[in-house]
């Protein structure tokens, strides 16, 4: 299971919803921050009311009650409901939701697997040095999955992800070994 990722609350100044936010700038990240504390205490249950009650005017805040839906923590397990957050998070920007969407579309947790749809998701998240989403593009691109195979584009992915930490895209950089000399 991953950990949450740390992210920073993105507080929007405008309808992400359709309604306007009822709350400031300070009083989300107040309550943001204090479901971040519920989480990191694993109180899941309470990390996911509080992000649910903010949901509609925070998109970090939108796309971690998606997580919490997607692996049913602190609610019930609800791979469409998550699925449906994380398509409004990622639409308004947000990498992670990108890259976790793009994982769920991958898998096939929500129905069947669609990696065309994931594609831009992943090259969105990628862009914005996303991790996960480096690392599963760099896959499309080893395989030439719905782009044109290649390599040098996977290992400069990897290369990326790995640099992040990501032990995976270390191991498959290792495993493709150096580009051949031209």
């Amino acid at each position: 299971m991953r950990k949450l990722l740390p992210i920073m609350p993105l507080l929007l100044g405008f309808m992400v919803s359709g309604c306007a936010s009822n709350q400031t700038g300070a009083t989300l990240k107040n309550s943001f921050d204090s479901g971040v504390a519920a989480y990191d205490s694993g109180d899941y249950a309470k990390a996911y009311k509080i992000w649910s009650s903010i949901d509609d005017d925070d998109i970090a805040a939108m796309r971690n009650v998606a997580m919490m839906r997607r692996q049913g923590l602190g609610t019930d397990k609800d791979p469409k409901g998550a699925e449906d957050l994380y398509l409004r998070a990622a639409e308004a920007g947000l990498p992670t939701a990108q890259a976790d969407l793009a994982d769920m579309l991958i898998r096939g947790e929500a129905g069947p697997p669609d990696p065309q749809r994931a594609l831009p998701l992943l090259q969105a998240a990628a862009a914005a040095n996303h991790p996960l989403a480096q690392y599963e593009l760099a896959q499309f691109y080893e395989v030439g999955q719905l782009v044109p195979k290649n390599l040098t584009v996977a290992r400069n992915l990897y290369a990326a992800a790995a640099s992040h930490g990501m032990k995976e895209a270390q191991a498959r950089l290792d495993q493709l070994g150096p580009a051949a000399a031209p």
